[in-house]
């Protein structure tokens, strides 16, 4: 016997090809909501989280340019969102050394325009905007809570950092009902290979699978807080239904560091990675976050979100969807 799910409202996802865009998708579709995603090229987008995850014939897909203020403007008064969640954006801490310009554009310029659209429709629209835990930069080893002093110490970071106190100055003075979700490291099989994380995933499965000797790696002593990413949307979707908008950070509130997951995505393809790991300076960051730790005790306790995966589970689970993946092909190769 079918059911008919009531549909929970309009959700507009802005840059949903990613990551966290596409497991909140089918978060918010499981839960009956019409999603409605945006990317600067809908019909020459791939789409290929969506797809993985079989629902893209289900998200509603149009081209919008968040640094477009009139873009912004009609997409959002077309779609008639409740919900409107922030994920676009340059997302690459690395890439925003070489490209700080486009970075804050697209961060900064992008934030205000959809927080001003916002203001000036006159109907109740909720917004979540993507934080980042890099908005606090080193805290020598202490996790980092919501009244923790940022201190970004990369073009990304301050691009993140800006666009948090974007929000909550329109909050405060506008009565927006619109939250910054500052999330930790979080990951998962749809992670793209600039990741370091996807890196030492793809690379472990290459090695194992005889199609290359070795990786390089930047500095293994850096640590952070891993979390499994379909966890973390969760998380920006009670932020969104909760009665006051408020920020909060998301993250395990535990930590380990590249080499723990270098050694645990390894040994999950039964290599030894000393054997394949080299050392690559060049690939250092030129300010690097030395510690990242997150205290999550306010999610906890007031929107009862709690992270249950950590990073040896992330790395094992990233490892089998990556090696499932490599097997899926072959056969449609020997098809």
């Amino acid at each position: 016997m079918s059911t008919t799910v009531t549909p929970a409202g309009t959700a507009l996802i802005v840059g949903i090809g990613g990551q966290d865009g596409s497991y909140l998708a089918r978060h918010l579709l499981d839960r009956g909501y019409r999603v409605v995603g945006t990317s600067r090229d809908a019909a020459g987008s791939r789409f290929e989280g969506l797809t993985r995850l079989g629902i893209k014939q289900r998200v509603k897909l149009v081209s919008m340019s968040l640094v477009d203020f009139r873009s912004t403007m009609q997409v959002v008064s077309r779609s008639e969102p409740d919900e409107i969640y922030n994920l676009a954006g340059q997302t690459s801490v690395g890439l925003s050394f070489e490209q700080p310009v486009e970075t804050f554009e697209s961060i900064i310029v992008g934030t205000v325009n959809l927080l001003e659209t916002i203001r000036m429709i006159d109907r109740p629209i909720r917004l979540y905007n993507a934080g980042s835990s890099e908005m606090f930069g080193n805290t020598d080893g202490q996790p980092a809570n919501e009244a923790t002093i940022l201190r970004p110490r990369s073009p990304y970071a301050i691009a993140k950092a800006t666009s948090f106190w974007q929000v909550a100055q329109y909050r405060e003075a506008y009565g927006l009902h619109a939250a910054t979700g500052i999330l930790f490291n979080h990951e998962s099989p749809l992670r793209p290979e600039r990741f370091v994380t996807q890196k030492v995933v793809a690379a472990a499965c290459q090695i194992a699978a005889g199609q290359r000797e070795t990786v390089s790696l930047g500095d293994l002593a850096i640590a952070r807080d891993w979390g499994w990413a379909p966890e973390y949307v969760e998380a920006m979707h009670r932020m969104l239904t909760a009665e006051r908008p408020e920020d909060y950070v998301i993250a395990t509130g535990h930590t380990a560091s590249l080499e723990d997951f270098v050694a645990e995505a390894f040994s999950a393809v039964g290599l030894d990675w000393r054997r394949h790991v080299q050392f690559d300076p060049s690939l250092r960051r030129p300010t690097e976050i030395v510690c990242g730790r997150g205290d999550p005790t306010k999610a906890l306790a007031q929107l009862g979100w709690r992270a249950t995966v950590r990073m040896p589970e992330v790395a094992r689970r990233m490892v089998a969807a990556r090696r499932g993946l490599s097997a899926e092909a072959g056969v449609r190769r020997a098809a």
